[in-house]
């Protein structure tokens, strides 16, 4: 496999490659430089104005959209066994507590914690 890379670099780099290669190469390079001279700057411009700004917005009033959609309620606390195991304490804190705990999103051993909105 290595060794096939390594003709197939050797055989482009030195011009030994095939002529069907060669054409596509060419082909290639020539469609790389075309839209240069022919208004590519214009055309991305308008593309930018009539496609991505109106698609960033749809997107910002599909997020709104489910934002007020969402209830606020958090889902009732199940204690299962097999979730948030303490075999020792964390070493900050009261030691109960992630390094990045969220009293709002992360529940503790014995449920959430004080009111939650």
């Amino acid at each position: 496999m290595a060794s096939d890379c390594l003709k197939l670099y050797f055989s482009f780099n030195l011009g030994m490659a095939s002529p069907a290669s060669m054409a596509a190469r060419r082909v290639l390079a020539a469609a790389s430089h075309a839209g240069h001279e022919g208004g590519s700057a214009r055309t991305w411009k308008i593309l930018s104005f009539v496609l991505a700004l109106p698609g960033v917005a749809v997107c910002i009033a599909n997020a709104y959209m489910k934002m007020q959609q969402h209830s606020h309620e958090p889902p009732e606390f199940v204690a299962y066994s097999h979730l948030r195991i303490r075999t020792k304490k964390w070493p900050w804190g009261d030691g109960n507590h992630s390094l990045f705990h969220n009293p709002h999103e992360n529940a503790l051993p014995e449920g959430y914690e004080g009111t939650r909105h």
